[in-house]
């Protein structure tokens, strides 16, 4: 049986996580929840699993960094809004209690934008009970979430403002439209299960977001094919179907989702993957741009690095035998805060007075240059459908590289070099 569903044993007693919504998820359909500032959370799929426990080495700076597993369940806080807990699996305390917690703020706080009817469970009813009286408002619930997400789909690039004074970073929580609809949907997939169960495996991952003030994420389904081998008959014609209707076919890499600050109007630019599927490669081009671009000048700075990265990655895959990372995603990550230049001789005082004037116009006078953590990243993410002959119970087993993934790669090489060489680097 999978350990997703295997019974599993709570500690009692024991001290909960609140587990909020990752506001800088921009693809994906799997739910993406933030543990603390540096970890965050999503459902157990045991070949994702067996693939973060069984990684080769040289992989490692190319993926998140895995941290082990917890149990999630929903529970209600003093409002009655429905929230999401994790806890140490019985003897497992190390997991939860070494993770730094200090930042989570009470549950009321941070559920008050969840303060709706559809959120409510009522505890005192049994699951059975709950499930038959709330039928016809779920039913109703998952008709209005369907009208959402359809208008998410029609509204494919979105802009929002962001207010200049205060921190901006945080403020982004409340914009991102893509993590409130996955969000949205593991509550409501929970809720229908509420008959049958109320615990659920969760991994553990790196939050590869937290090092920078304002995220600015690329989200890139990578490979020409996307279907795992245990995938249906349907399923594979439907994968199959978006790849040929896609850049996927044509060059192994389509924009799966975006999310820019333009420092140049002060709004965040989000692409979900309705819009990234109906690229043309020349429209692809212009979105990798676009993502580069931060409303007032090209960051040429990230592109050499960036290429550096990917040129890393691709021969470490080439070295690798008889992985298929299907449905897999690249991700790419910078920074979209910038720091303004100082002098090597400029004290401590002046450094700390520049940082906080970076944000005002004021601070227009000096040369602006990334510095610190403005670094780019590049890593790979989702593994559920990845296969490896040393898995073992697979009863189809690839030879070779993934051709499909490194050509992905080689393609993206090229043209972010075009952009680079026409950019005038």
């Amino acid at each position: 049986m999978s350990p997703a569903f295997r019974a599993m044993d709570v500690e009692p007693r024991t001290k909960g996580v609140l587990l909020e919504p990752f506001v800088h998820q921009v693809g994906g359909h799997s739910c993406v929840l933030r543990f603390n500032e540096t970890t965050l959370c999503k459902p157990l799929v045991p070949r994702e699993h067996q693939f973060y426990e069984t990684l080769p080495a040289e992989m490692r700076k190319f993926t998140p960094q895995y941290k082990g597993v917890v149990s999630v369940r929903f529970e209600e806080d003093e409002d009655r809004n429905l929230c999401l807990i994790a806890y140490p699996l019985k003897g497992d305390h190390g997991i939860v209690d070494s993770l730094d917690n200090s930042d989570c703020e009470p549950k009321s706080k941070l559920l008050r934008w969840t303060n709706k009817k559809h959120h409510v469970l009522e505890t005192e009813k049994s699951p059975k009970d709950w499930v038959r009286q709330h039928r016809k408002e779920e039913k109703m619930k998952s008709h209005k979430l369907e009208e959402e997400f359809e208008w998410l789909k029609k509204s494919e690039v979105l802009y929002y403002s962001v207010e200049k004074k205060g921190n901006v970073s945080s403020q982004l929580k409340h914009y991102n439209p893509w993590s409130m609809k996955c969000h949205q949907q593991q509550l409501q997939r929970m809720k229908e299960n509420a008959k049958h169960r109320n615990q659920y495996k969760f991994i553990l991952l790196e939050n590869l977001t937290s090092r920078y003030e304002v995220p600015c994420v690329l989200d890139l389904k990578m490979g020409t094919r996307q279907h795992g081998d245990d995938a249906s008959e349907e399923k594979a014609a439907n994968q199959i179907r978006k790849c040929q209707q896609s850049t996927s076919a044509v060059i192994g890499v389509r924009v799966c989702g975006m999310q820019v600050y333009q420092a140049g109007s002060g709004q965040l630019m989000f692409m979900n993957k309705y819009h990234g599927r109906k690229l043309s490669v020349q429209g692809f081009k212009e979105a990798l741009f676009q993502f580069f671009h931060n409303g007032r000048y090209l960051r040429r700075e990230l592109l050499g690095p960036v290429l550096k990265k990917l040129a890393e990655l691709k021969a470490i895959l080439e070295r690798q035998e008889s992985y298929r990372f299907y449905s897999s995603s690249l991700l790419v990550i910078y920074d979209g805060k910038e720091w303004p230049e100082v002098a090597l001789d400029s004290d401590a005082e002046d450094l700390e007075d520049l940082s906080e004037e970076s944000a005002d116009e004021s601070a227009g006078a000096y040369a602006y240059k990334p510095i610190g953590t403005s670094s780019v990243d590049v890593r790979m993410i989702d593994f559920a459908h990845t296969t490896c002959r040393l898995y073992g119970e697979d009863s189809v087993v690839h030879e070779g590289q993934d051709a499909g993934y490194i050509f992905g790669l080689q393609s993206l090489i090229d043209i972010v070099t075009e952009i680079s060489e026409e950019s005038g680097e």
